[in-house]
């Protein structure tokens, strides 16, 4: 029983690798523009207009102008962590490869009991995931300093929440274990409390 319920641990930290793969490659960013990056747009512009003199330009920038400023706050593209962090949509997918193997190969062994370090690493993998994931959630781009603005979309809380799965999963059979083995001392405080044994 306890390698099954270990082979329930090790289940859940390989779906949560794959869902940490997958995500590296959904929308982690979207991009929209702030208000004062609207401005700057609008001084420019008013500047380009203005060097060329042609009041008829002047006229349609004026039209632009209020067709801009209804831009600001709405995102207009997203980025995936593939789009938009390099190095870390490099680092994700090996972290989640390793970990589903790590998470495999005890369970390819059909019929024996998973061992007892069976699917450990998965746990190191998970938390290193689960920090990368947290820093770029904490810390994201910043493409244009403070004229495009950067919002977090669903991909990044796919990633950590793969990550966190990977974790729990590896914490799993460890956690059974010790539930299970308190089952026979809880059986046999009763026996003693009631006077009742179970017949044999």
């Amino acid at each position: 029983m306890a390698g099954a319920r270990s082979r329930y641990g090790l289940l859940v930290s390989a779906l949560g690798a794959i869902v940490l793969a997958i995500s590296v490659y959904l929308p982690w960013y979207g991009l929209s523009f702030t208000p004062s990056g609207i401005a700057l747009v609008q001084r420019l512009g008013d500047q380009v207009a203005a060097q060329l003199g042609a009041a008829a330009l002047q006229g349609y920038m004026a039209s632009v102008h209020a067709k801009l400023s209804t831009l600001a706050g709405q995102q207009f593209i997203t980025l995936s962590a593939h789009q938009a962090l390099k190095d870390l949509s490099v680092v994700l997918p090996i972290l989640a490869g390793l970990a589903l193997l790590d998470s495999l190969i005890p369970l390819a062994r059909s019929g024996a009991p998973v061992p007892a370090g069976g699917g450990a690493a998965v746990v190191l993998l998970g938390c290193l995931a689960a920090v990368c994931v947290l820093y770029r959630v904490v810390d994201p781009p910043a493409p244009a300093g403070e004229l495009i603005a950067v919002s977090l979309r669903p991909g990044a809380w796919l990633a950590l929440l793969g990550s966190l799965a990977m974790v729990a999963g590896g914490l799993w059979p460890s956690g059974l274990g010790a539930t299970e083995a308190s089952e026979p001392l809880a059986s046999s405080a009763w026996a003693e409390l009631s006077g009742w044994t179970p017949e044999g």
